[in-house]
């Protein structure tokens, strides 16, 4: 059995996983599914010292504290940038990379640079609220965007997305440890067409890893 640890993206929370922590877990697996520093439940914590790095963080303590290993470390969107923050801060921990319709960067870049036209769309929708920038993103829309066309689906995600910060998305990630991140195993899995590098949205990237879609280690 698996140890799965699933991380959101922009504006959700762990309660986007509940349908499918179920399964796993009917299945024996274990699940834990981390909701972000000011996001989801977690939202009142919400505050100017909420970034990439401190996502990172959230999710490289998650395995440290609950002394997880093999763990298969999946993430969606911009839970693609925090996925590859934490193994490359516990790679020791982490059997498999998946990037389930996320962001796959590389050392130095952002989300921005990643999927700058698709983010940068969403930014004109944010407010400000003590002196931080905050991006909602348009229920309706996002579900739409990642293939989601059930009216009840689209409501129940509505009702529970959260502002999230912008300084998210246009933080760089920081890599240190490259050469152990990039020997994980990763697979890629993406509801949308894949996009070509050069069009200024990479949710698949041709990095050092070398992989997309497929993987040495068999199947997740």
């Amino acid at each position: 059995m698996a140890t799965y640890v699933l991380v959101h993206g922009g504006g959700h929370g762990g309660w986007c996983y509940q349908r499918v922590a179920r399964l796993l877990r009917a299945e024996g697996h274990e699940v834990l599914t981390p909701t972000l520093t000011g996001l989801g439940e977690r939202a009142h914590l919400l505050d100017d010292r909420v970034d990439l790095d401190r996502h990172v963080t959230d999710v490289a303590a998650i395995l440290r504290f609950e002394d997880l290993r093999d763990v298969v470390l999946v993430g969606h969107s911009y839970g693609g940038m925090v996925i590859t923050g934490t193994a490359d801060r516990e790679a020791d921990r982490v059997g498999r990379l998946v990037y389930l319709d996320a962001a796959t960067p590389v050392n130095g870049e952002s989300l921005v640079d990643v999927a700058g036209p698709v983010i940068n769309a969403v930014r004109p929708m944010g407010t400000v609220v003590d002196d931080i920038e905050l991006v909602l993103l348009p229920g309706h829309d996002a579900g739409l965007l990642y293939g989601v066309t059930d009216p009840a689906d689209l409501a129940w995600m509505a009702d529970r997305l959260t502002p999230h910060p912008w300084k998210c998305f246009e933080q760089p990630l920081v890599l240190g440890n490259e050469d152990a991140l990039w020997a994980i195993p990763q697979t890629t899995s993406s509801a949308r067409r894949p996009c070509r590098r050069g069009t200024g949205t990479r949710w698949r990237s041709p990095g050092p890893r070398g992989v997309s879609g497929t993987s040495t280690r068999g199947t997740t």
